[in-house]
């Protein structure tokens, strides 16, 4: 009887392809996590570090450098990340060889709440607590009750997106008939700014007036700069 070496060799190979896409399947899957990558997209402040997300994953048992690949529940270590204080937002991934990945964009404060509990208010209006790894260079914010957070976020959110305010601002204060004054580092005048309604005027207005007196060398000359007035700066001299 005739051989047919051909339908031989093409059952050998067939068995071969088989055996090495099995061998490759279960290495991958036995593969152990052996390192977890962390990336803070805003790092230039850490107000939550690589140690203390490491510390998290392993206090709720996340064993990321011990467990096969498909044992991690990916989505469960995104949602852990994703429930920290500090964090906005969690991405986690898994790389081919074995690695975990996380893309971290941590919660980013406009305002420090000054009170008998002191926290961030920040840029989704929302509560933020103090950090112990980072103090945030934020306006001091007095005279704030938790039921005006809606009301002084605007406020807060436009001097933290502006890069002059942002520069000067050091403080502001809510009095009681709802207005709010104005704190400037190094000058020891006053802003009254009114209550939050035409913000962008009133600072458009301020910063006018500022360029006009630095220039006139008068920034000393006064105790109070009122912005409630229109398209007007009324100021007062000491």
């Amino acid at each position: 009887m005739k051989i047919n070496w051909n339908y031989i060799k093409t059952f050998l190979l067939i068995g071969a392809v088989f055996f090495l896409f099995a061998f490759a399947e279960k290495r991958n899957n036995s593969r152990v996590l052996s390192e977890v990558n962390l990336n803070f997209t805003n790092s230039e402040n850490l107000y939550l570090t690589e140690e203390a997300v490491n510390k998290l994953l392993i206090q709720n048992e996340v064993r990321v450098r011990s467990v096969g690949k498909e044992k991690l529940d990916l989505n469960r270590v995104e949602t852990l990340l994703e429930a920290h204080e500090m964090v906005e937002n969690a991405e986690v991934f898994m790389t081919v060889d074995g690695k975990m990945g996380a893309s971290i964009t941590q919660r980013k404060p406009l305002a420090r709440m000054m009170g008998n509990v002191q926290y961030y208010l920040d840029r989704n209006g929302e509560k933020m607590p103090l950090s112990e790894f980072h103090s945030a260079r934020v306006p001091l914010v007095t005279g704030v009750t938790e039921e005006h957070l809606q009301e002084v976020h605007p406020l807060v959110n436009f001097i933290g997106n502006d890069e002059f305010l942002t520069r000067h601002v050091t403080g502001l204060h809510r009095l009681s008939n709802g207005k709010y004054e104005i704190y400037l580092r190094k000058l020891d005048f006053v802003v009254m700014l009114g209550t939050v309604s035409e913000i962008q005027t009133k600072f458009k207005n301020f910063k006018a007036f500022y360029q006009k007196a630095m220039k006139d060398k008068k920034l000393d000359a006064y105790q109070k700069v009122d912005l409630q007035f229109g398209d007007q700066v009324v100021c007062t001299k000491k």
